[in-house]
Parts: structure tokens; sequence; C-alpha cells
């Protein structure tokens, strides 16, 4: 995946690109993460620009992956949207990836990192996802199963005996 001829732009201008590449192509799926897997196909569009200093990539990843709710464990597939924003530089810098030799730019390790980086610590079916009642396993997003699931701090638990009882 090459952007070709970006080194010929001139500051202030840009250039439209539109890449799709196999997911396996960026070896995402061998990250360590062994409940989140991808599929299909990895779409890039976006644009890339000459600032006078680097070359700056913007757009959009769109990819479909595969999880289990961690609260619910419902198995989930979604397409999912990553914004893409790198700058790259035809010498060393700290903050740009480096043009290829021919003057191109190179998308897969920015793609790449771009997906990784954005993996939150944990994936929910939906935002307000109620999980499973710890006392019977049910699905709460399903509908309440009617347990008692009141969690009594158990240092104060005494106090409710102590407020229980006649005197």
């Amino acid at each position: 995946m090459r952007i070709e001829g970006a080194k010929f732009l001139k500051s202030g201008e840009e250039q439209d690109f539109s890449f799709v590449a196999p997911v396996a192509a960026f070896d995402i799926n061998s990250d360590g993460a062994e409940d989140v897997s991808f599929e299909g196909e990895v779409r890039i569009e976006g644009k890339v620009g000459f600032t006078g200093e680097v070359y700056r990539v913007e757009g959009e990843i769109a990819v479909t992956k595969n999880f289990n709710c961690d609260r619910c464990l419902v198995p989930v597939k979604r397409e999912e949207i990553y914004a893409l924003r790198e700058d790259f530089a035809d010498t060393v810098r700290d903050d740009a990836f480096l043009l290829a030799a021919s003057g191109d730019i190179e998308l897969y390790d920015a793609v790449r990192e771009t997906i990784i980086a954005a993996q939150p610590a944990a994936n929910y079916c939906r935002d307000d996802c109620l999980g499973l009642c710890r006392v019977c396993g049910k699905n709460l997003n399903d509908g309440d199963c009617g347990c008692d699931r009141q969690v009594i701090d158990p240092r104060l638990a005494v106090l409710g005996d102590f407020f229980s009882e006649k005197r």
C-alpha cells in the first residue's frame, strides 16, 4: 500500500488515496489479544498533504472486529472505524515515519500501529451493557432475573443485624 508521487506535492497541496487490503497483510491478529480478532478487508481512505516539513496522512481505517463482550460474554461482530493521522518525512525524525527510498509513502506500519493502539482495555457489546447477574449468571441485557444482587460491605453487615432486631 503505497502512496506514490507524494514527494512531488508542493506545500499546501493534497492528494486523495484509497486502498483495500486483506487483514492478514497487517498481522494484527497475532498481537497477543486472544479474545479479539479482525476479519475480511481493511479499507483505508484519506488525503496526503505536504506541510512544508512533513507529508501528513489523514483519513479513516475501517475493519471488521470480532470479540466477546467483557461484561455479558455475548459474541460481537462489527465494523469499526479508526482515525488515521500520521506524518512522514524524508529524514529520520522522532515524530514521523520515514518515507520509502523511492520517496513514496508506505502505509502498512502506520495502519497496523493505528489499529493496535486504538484497541480499548475492555470491549463491550454496547456502552450501557448491564453484564451478567453475579448470582444466577443471566444476561441482564435480556431482562432482570429477580435475584437479590445487593452487596453489603462485610464490615457493615453487623449493623444490619443490629437494626433488624426488635428491642
